[in-house]
């Protein structure tokens, strides 16, 4: 016979207590903003809901109240996160729509988005061609391929690029580029 209090099938029951030690392990693990946070701490008590019969309301309060307190403290900042995470989307090659498509699904307001995809543009140039440049040497495309595969995939890597939120002049730009070296990431 198992006993209830130590049957291990699911999570224990979302407790305040509990919630604050989860997104204390989920922020030493991961950057995030407050409304990620508040998602993932609402879908444990969600979970806890449905398994164990807590209620969800008071649950809601503890998360809200948590994501406040940890905003006030300084473990929460939704600038600096969407500001880090559009450096690090852009590095590896996201254009800035779909920087900022990325950072609302993460929860971070319109305004910090666009103040971090400005931040980006104000640094360079030409962001989106930088970006561009990068995740075509990342995946190889136009003049990273071999030679004898270029002309052939040409149209492919043409598609690549747009599906990563590119226009067609920018990716016509790095594909039919005629060396990897005629390519200068813009400063």
């Amino acid at each position: 016979m198992v006993d209830s209090k130590h049957d291990r099938r699911g999570p224990p029951p979302a407790t305040a207590e509990r919630l604050e030690a989860s997104a204390l392990f989920y922020l030493q693990r991961f950057a995030s903003s407050a409304e990620n946070l508040r998602r993932v701490l609402e879908r444990r008590v969600e979970r806890s809901a449905r398994q164990h019969g807590t209620d969800r309301a008071t649950g809601r309060a503890a998360v809200a109240a948590l994501v406040l307190r940890f905003q006030a403290a300084g473990l929460l900042d939704d600038r600096g996160y969407a500001e880090a995470r559009a450096a690090s989307l852009h590095r590896r090659g996201r254009s800035l729509n779909a920087i900022r498509r990325g950072l609302a699904a993460k929860g971070v307001g319109a305004e910090h988005a666009a103040a971090a995809t400005a931040a980006l543009a104000a640094t360079m140039a030409e962001p989106d061609l930088a970006a561009a440049i990068s995740l075509a040497r990342r995946r190889r495309l136009g003049p990273w391929r071999t030679a004898g595969e270029r002309a052939a995939s040409r149209m492919k890597d043409l598609a690549v690029l747009g599906r990563a939120g590119f226009d067609y002049a920018t990716a016509r730009q790095v594909i039919d580029a005629p060396s990897s070296d005629a390519l200068e990431e813009p400063a």
